[in-house]
């Protein structure tokens, strides 16, 4: 037990020492992806364009839900007046407007998922080649997605966010 604890705090001696000798010559950055989306001109269109698509939905699904509620008022104010004939008949028209209703959210927000998908997946292809000019360009080793990689920290001087921004609204 005691010589395996001495051959792991070797081991790790040795790779500490090797470490900055294998890094020589890396030239890392960071680049927080997010915010090119958010603050690039082609990911402001791309979200204007998914907040439209995302209005118009929530618009149609209040529509659905006001004619439901309007239903059910009716059916509520008309119940000791109706026939049982016509209350049924109300009550499946509430149940197939509820079933709508559900279909409709169900496929709205496939619809919205698919769009994001698309919109994000079309940015993302356009976006990578400016990354990789501008790594090429300063001859970057690794650039590394600030927040989806695991990164702990990087100094502000790596991070080329600015400069993707700025890159990738003038290549459009």
């Amino acid at each position: 037990m005691h010589r395996s604890r001495l051959a792991v705090g070797i081991v790790a001696i040795v790779l500490a020492a090797a470490l900055p000798a294998a890094a020589q010559g890396v030239n890392i950055a960071v680049i927080d992806v997010q915010r090119v989306v958010t603050e690039s001109d082609p990911g402001k269109e791309a979200l204007q364009k998914l907040k439209l698509l995302q209005d118009a939905k929530i618009d149609e699904g209040r529509a659905l839900q006001q004619e439901l509620t309007t239903m059910q008022e009716q059916m509520s104010k008309q119940r000791f007046t109706l026939s049982e004939e016509r209350l049924a008949e109300l009550s499946k028209q509430m149940e197939d407007g509820q079933i709508a209703l559900q279909r409709f959210q169900d496929d709205a927000e496939r619809e919205l998922d698919e769009a994001r998908r698309r919109e994000l997946g079309g940015l993302e292809g356009r976006i990578i080649p400016v990354i990789n000019e501008i790594g090429a360009e300063r001859g970057f080793t690794l650039i590394f997605n600030k927040f989806q990689s695991g990164l702990v920290y990087a100094d502000d001087t790596v991070d080329i966010t600015d400069d993707v921004i700025l890159r990738f609204n003038t290549t459009q």
